[in-house]
């Protein structure tokens, strides 16, 4: 096995719930597909209908928006999803070749990468950071960063998260170290039933999770606004996928569609919002933060955007959470224009 695969099962307390959901993505998206192609320069390119794209997301987020915004109607290849709670096991399908593309945040990017997961980042998504916080209970003493010390935090959904890479720049910048809390690691479902029962002081957490848990009582002490958090994340392509004369096109194509969807959630708030009530089950109120806090452009993976990434591989590479570090330019591919 590879090494991400190795420290994701080794490091995490759901190694066997995370490696179930990747064996059970590659039995979903490989049956019944139709022909594909075996990734060779050689010979004639398949027909656009005969490619399938299996599209890698978490928690029905870009499903949702894309059947909702009707981004992919028309779409001259087939379209299949493969669903996941978190970037772990997600990155882990891909591993698998249950999956083409990734979607998730810099710092599981980044763990991926430090893996040895082959993947590209082909496109950037940009948000204000406000989806990423560390939230407690409405009547814990923790009432700041600064109280935290000495105390656990529970980080969803793996070593590696954006809402890890949050924690240790929090921590950071008042005045603490990595060291002076203890880590552990949950999958946001096990976490939110935990936190749910009292069972979590402080919970280190991201979108739709964040969103239910602040509802259910949960207080926020601070999110990745302002800096903390770089305020992007990637759509990766596996470098299989981009390799293969049919589906590059179409990865292309897709890329395009995905940021079409996201103009159209930005002028339809409302719209999106019932969306993800119909398909997520979230609440009103739950919906519509996820709306506001969601990534609300796609960008092409620029230098500016290759510095700002690389801070937080640095950060975390000096507490060992990455390791090997990411050289981020170098694990880029700009050949699919986004704009």
């Amino acid at each position: 096995m590879t090494r991400i695969r190795t420290r994701i099962r080794t490091r995490t307390r759901t190694r066997t719930l995370v490696a179930a959901l990747a064996l059970s993505a590659l039995a979903l998206v490989t049956a019944g597909c139709g022909t594909e192609s075996d990734g060779t320069a050689s010979g004639p390119a398949a027909a656009a209908s005969d490619v399938t794209l299996t599209l890698g997301d978490q928690a029905k987020n870009l499903q949702t928006l894309a059947n909702a915004s009707g981004a992919f109607k028309g779409a001259p290849y087939q379209v299949k999803w493969a669903e996941f709670e978190g970037a772990a096991p997600l990155f882990q399908a891909v591993q698998a070749g249950a999956a083409d593309t990734t979607y998730a945040a810099d710092l599981p990017t980044l763990q991926a990468l430090s893996g040895g997961v082959p993947i590209k980042a082909v496109a950037a998504l940009r948000n204000d950071g406000t989806a990423v916080g560390i939230v407690v209970r409405k009547n814990s003493k923790i009432k700041k960063v600064a109280d935290l010390k000495g105390q656990t935090v529970v980080v969803s959904s793996a070593k590696g998260s954006i809402s890890e890479y949050l924690l240790a720049n929090a921590l950071q910048q008042a005045g603490l170290s990595y060291s002076d809390v203890k880590v552990k690691y949950l999958l946001p479902t096990d976490a939110q039933a935990a936190f749910g029962a009292g069972k979590i002081d402080a919970w280190a957490i991201f979108g739709v999770y964040k969103a239910v848990a602040t509802q259910q009582g949960g207080r926020e002490i601070v999110n990745g606004e302002d800096g903390r958090v770089s305020g992007y994340g990637f759509i990766g392509a596996s470098e299989k996928a981009l390799a293969d004369r049919a589906k590059k096109p179409a990865l292309a194509d897709a890329v395009k569609r995905l940021g079409t969807a996201l103009e159209w959630a930005r002028s339809h708030p409302d719209a999106y919002a019932a969306a993800i009530r119909k398909n997520n089950g979230a609440s009103a109120e739950v919906a519509k933060t996820i709306v506001s806090q969601s990534y609300g452009e796609l960008v092409p993976v620029t230098p500016e955007v290759t510095r700002a990434v690389q801070k937080v591989a640095d950060t975390m590479h000096g507490i060992k959470v990455l390791d090997p570090n990411v050289k981020v330019a170098d694990s880029v591919d700009t050949s699919l224009s986004v704009k």
